[in-house]
Order: C-alpha cells, then structure tokens, then sequence
C-alpha cells in the first residue's frame, strides 16, 4: 500500500491544544485497537491535527469524546496536500561559541547574549546575557537566536595571550 493508498483525516482542535489531542488520539487508538497508523501535528500549523486511519470510522473513533477535539473533516486530505507540512527540512545552525547573538523570542526578546555553549543533538544554545549585572547562563533553542556579531579566531587568542579583552567599537 502506498501514501496515496492511505486515508488521511483532518481533526479540527481547539487552537493551541493539538498536542494534548494528537495524545488522547494515541492512547484511544491503542485502547481500541484501533487501525490508526499515525497521528501528526504539523508545525506552524494551529487547529488541526491529521489521522492516518484505515477508515474514517477507525479516525471518528480515535478522536470521539477527546476534549479539545471539534470533530473530523468530511472529506480525506490527499497526502500530496500536506507533504511540504510534513517534511522535515534541516536547515545547519551557523552558531559557534563567543558568538554575539541576539535573542528573537521569548521572555528575553530583543536582549543581547554571548553563546558559552552549543548543544546540536537537543538544538539548543547556551548564552550569557550582556545587558545583566550577574552573567546567568540561560538556554534557548536555536532557532530563537539569531548571530549579529561574529569573535574572530584572532581576537580570542589575544585575549588569551594578553588576558585582556579585546574591544571592537560599534
């Protein structure tokens, strides 16, 4: 059987919600017995989840009596229709540490920051605020920074050898 083969249902959620959904659709799924093969929840995309399901019936099962459920579409969704959701792009992170970044979201929005650490596998960043009083290491995902000023090689060995800090005007 192949993707085009396969029935994808769309479930209405309330917004913000579609995790809790998509787990009380496994977990009915899997009480039931039920032929659901995958539940997703596309990225950047509020109010919806999507079912695999033999049937709709399989789907209208998995979903029934879910709080924040608001009920399966009528007609299925073509697989071609949401591919471009469900495609994990990777896109390579240009951070190293020193880095001079600025924070693009979350309670830190728009504050400066210098990456002290660098974990790719949980794509998170490490960073020291420059505007606080107490450097306080504070750990963000990746895609909520954003590079603005790069420290050269050179600049970080003479601050080495010289132990003094090397100043870049603005």
């Amino acid at each position: 059987m192949t993707r085009e083969d396969e029935t994808i249902w769309a479930l209405r959620t309330t917004a913000n919600r579609e995790d809790q959904v998509m787990d009380f659709v496994a977990s009915n799924a899997t009480k039931k017995k039920l032929e659901v093969y995958s539940v997703v929840r596309p990225h950047g995309m509020r109010g919806y989840i999507f079912i695999e399901a033999a049937t709709k019936t399989d789907a209208e099962q998995a979903a029934f009596n879910i709080p924040y459920a608001r009920g399966i579409l009528p007609q299925p969704v073509k697989y071609s229709e949401i591919e471009h959701m469900l495609e994990q792009v990777k896109h390579e992170m240009n951070i190293q540490k020193n880095d001079i970044v600025e924070i693009i979201s979350g309670p830190f929005k728009r504050e400066n920051a210098k990456v002290t650490r660098i974990d790719k596998t949980k794509e998170e960043v490490v960073v020291e605020l420059l505007e606080a009083a107490v450097p306080i290491p504070i750990t963000v995902k990746m895609d909520a920074v954003k590079v603005i000023r790069r420290e050269t090689e050179t600049a970080a060995k003479e601050e080495e050898e010289t132990g003094e800090d090397t100043y870049k005007g603005f």
